[in-house]
């Protein structure tokens, strides 16, 4: 049980967690966590998928009871008893996959579940005025209280959600992984409303696998690891390499490893290629033991020249060719001939998350296990050289944490022995932990004579990985130059197209 204790006179702490424990059946999810947040502050809350962020921020947000521990708020104890004791209290979460009422307005989500009224009818002219009041607070009195939630973008619904934070009185409020679905300038914009919420004495915590974003934002930082907070300290006062080192437990020497890799026989050639609306013009070549990778906005169509070369989407003009073979196939007649994808979305087309770890590995060859016991075994191979952490084979893999399906993903396509692959943002929403093995793994592709085409919207990432990069511009594809000869700010410029790069 939670424990009863004394109010906590003269602490500055906004908020305060100690000694938090929480288990799940034979699993310790948290093991005596302590964090703490100041008025006007931004905590950065860091760690690898399944450290125990989101289990601590349940608890905080009340979706979750401890089993241990204490909390408190402005000094005060907080035991929040649900999710909407704790909004009612001034804990506000704001998750990685937005929680609007799609089919209503921005104001009925803005006071959804806490509406004003009088008797049995809800006080609309308060519930607009308290709208308005609220979007004003953030800045975009231009988004109107009437207009459906539907209509907007991502990242306009994403400020409905904190300014039903606002509307509430929100004293904490927790942003997880707030930029993962924004665009660049979207990106910002979050950045300067963050910096504005903090100026006004919210006590934010940030959670992030993003580095740059924490050392951007964030005044103070917390690592959790294996379901303990093992760092914690002033941003400024530590580098990089020491938060990776806390949460992975270990040095990371070289996140990106570069290997002497042999480019070899072309396995992918594609010249003009236009798809449905995009690419609307696409030409490239990949050889054996390279790495190639595509740079762009978001929209500029590279998730879709992917998707093309795969077979997914239509190709309205120009030449595909995957080794010897070429002219339209479809994704079966490109697994066939070794060519496989992971697309980016991976929990709607990469994987089937109601099934086994097992049964996602052997999937696109199913054909070759006639027994349960060999299917077993070979994810098991695989499972031990990705380092997927899971109990066992048969374990649904919608249980696994965002990186390890990423694993899972993958690792179809190294069981289906495939020499070309294509991999659509590989590393989305995954810690540092797992982004470091992807990159060994890759590099290690390309060592044995794999082709990999890359599509990355993180610039150190591509930089860091490939042979070579394409920029991707308003559907059309640039030719590809060595990483040598190109940085993060020339890809910029390409990418939009500006003045100094023409």
């Amino acid at each position: 049980m939670l424990e009863t204790f004394p109010q906590r006179e003269g602490s500055a702490d906004l908020l305060r967690m100690e000694g938090v424990r929480k288990r799940f059946g034979a699993t310790l999810a948290l093991d005596g966590v302590d964090l703490s947040v100041r008025p006007g502050e931004v905590l950065a809350l860091v760690g690898e998928n399944g450290a125990g962020k989101s289990t601590l921020m349940k608890v905080l947000s009340g979706a979750h009871s401890p089993d241990e521990g204490r909390m408190w708020l402005g000094g005060a104890p907080y035991r929040p008893a649900h999710p909407l004791d704790a909004r009612r209290s001034g804990v506000s979460m704001i998750y990685q996959e937005l929680s609007l009422a799609m089919h209503l307005s921005v104001m009925e989500n803005i006071v959804l579940g806490m509406e004003p009224v009088a008797g049995p009818f809800v006080k609309w002219a308060e519930v607009r005025r308290c709208a308005v009041a609220a979007m004003a607070q953030l800045g975009r009195e231009d988004i109107r209280p009437e207009t459906r939630v539907s209509r907007l973008s991502i990242a306009e619904r994403q400020l409905v959600e904190i300014a039903r934070a606002i509307a509430v009185g929100a004293r904490v409020l927790v942003l997880d992984e707030p930029t993962s679905s924004l665009a660049r300038d979207d990106i910002a914009h979050l950045f300067s409303l963050v910096r504005r919420l903090k100026e006004q004495g919210l006590g934010i915590i940030y959670i992030s696998h993003f580095l740059e974003e924490v050392r951007a934002l964030s005044d103070r930082f917390t690592v959790l690891r294996d379901g303990r907070s093992v760092g914690s300290g002033a941003t400024a006062d530590v580098s990089d390499e020491e938060i990776v080192k806390m949460m992975v437990g270990r040095s990371v020497e070289e996140l990106y490893p570069r290997s002497a890799r042999a480019a070899g026989e072309v396995v992918l050639e594609i010249n003009g290629v236009a798809g449905r609306t995009k690419p609307e013009h696409a030409s490239l070549t990949l050889r054996r033991g390279e790495v190639l990778g595509i740079a762009g906005l978001i929209g500029a169509g590279r998730t879709e020249l992917l998707r093309t070369i795969f077979g997914l989407d239509p190709v309205r003009s120009g030449q595909i060719r995957v080794k010897a073979h070429s002219g339209p196939a479809s994704p079966a007649q490109h697994w066939a001939r070794g060519m496989g994808m992971v697309s980016e979305d991976r929990k709607s087309e990469g994987l089937a998350l109601a099934l086994s770890i097992a049964d996602n590995i052997t999937l696109s060859s199913l054909g070759r296990f006639v027994r349960p016991a060999s299917q077993s075994s070979a994810s098991r191979k695989w499972i031990e050289r990705l380092a997927i952490r899971c109990r066992e084979p048969e374990q649904p893999v919608g249980n696994l944490s965002g990186g390890n399906q990423q694993k899972v993903a993958i690792a179809r396509l190294l069981e289906h022995g495939v020499d070309v692959l294509l991999l659509d943002e590989p590393t989305r929403g995954i810690d540092v932990g797992s982004k470091a093995l992807i990159y060994r793994l890759i590099d290690t592709l390309a060592v044995e004579g794999k082709a990999v085409l890359i599509v990355s919207s993180y610039l150190p990432e591509l930089l860091g990985v490939c042979d070579r990069i394409a920029v991707m511009r308003k559907g059309r594809l640039q030719p590809a130059r060595p990483v040598g000869e190109i940085d993060e700010h020339q890809i910029m410029m390409e990418a939009t197209a500006t003045r100094e790069a023409a």
